[in-house]
């Protein structure tokens, strides 16, 4: 029988917390032209939902961290693409010095390797609540390596892994760099379609934002 309370500790959860917060700092470094509608309001919407998220894993009531927590992530997606495609209309009209493209390409670079962790890491094999309710990680929608191991042939330190966020932040940066997943094979569908939209969107960035950048300087 699966237990009541998580497996793992409150903080294996700080690490996407530290996540978010460093999302809304990398959004607050971009310039105006960028940044959709006042800074405020996105500083507002997301602040709210993520102290919404942390109470609610704080007090147990997981449906509500998990429906936020999903919220959150949309909302930051959203501002993410549509300040890319502020960066792409900005290029041929020349509105911002390349110095400014480079380091708005850069912060959308990082941000999208962080949103997409995010995503990973909520909604493999039902999100970190489903995942700590078991021991250990036999399936999911990405197959580490951890989870390749023979039941009989497990080294001591591998017993009972399950995935936290960090592993889905590597996965999410292999994915940036190499547009594509390297050591982590993608099972599921849904799985596969948001690692070719993080792909999709890290080619942008750093073919067409940053190239072009670089030409002009």
């Amino acid at each position: 029988m699966a237990p009541e309370q998580p497996l793992d500790p409150p903080e294996a959860r700080w690490p996407a917390v530290i996540a978010i917060i460093a999302v809304g700092g990398l959004y607050a470094a971009l310039p105006a032209s960028l940044v959709v509608g006042p800074r405020w309001l996105f500083v507002v919407i997301v602040g709210m939902l993520l102290v919404l998220t942390v109470v609610a894993q704080m007090r147990r009531s997981y449906a509500v961290n998990n429906v936020s927590g999903h919220l959150l992530a949309g909302i930051l997606t959203l501002f993410m693409v549509w300040s890319l495609v502020l960066l792409v209309r900005a290029l041929p009209a020349h509105t911002e010095s390349p110095v400014t493209l480079l380091r708005s390409a850069a912060a959308l670079w990082v941000t999208n390797v962080l949103v997409f962790a995010l995503w990973y890491w909520r909604l493999d094999a039902g999100g970190p609540h489903q995942r700590d309710l078991r021991a250990g990680h036999p399936s999911g929608s990405f197959l580490f390596a951890q989870m390749t191991f023979r039941e009989d042939n497990v080294p001591p330190e591998w017993k009972g892994w399950s995935p936290n966020f960090i592993d889905y932040l590597f996965l999410a940066f292999n994915t940036s760099t190499a547009f594509s997943p390297t050591d982590v094979p993608v099972l599921s569908r849904w799985a596969k379609l948001l690692t070719m939209a993080q792909a999709s969107i890290s080619l942008t960035v750093v073919v067409i934002l940053a190239a072009r950048a670089v030409n002009i300087l």
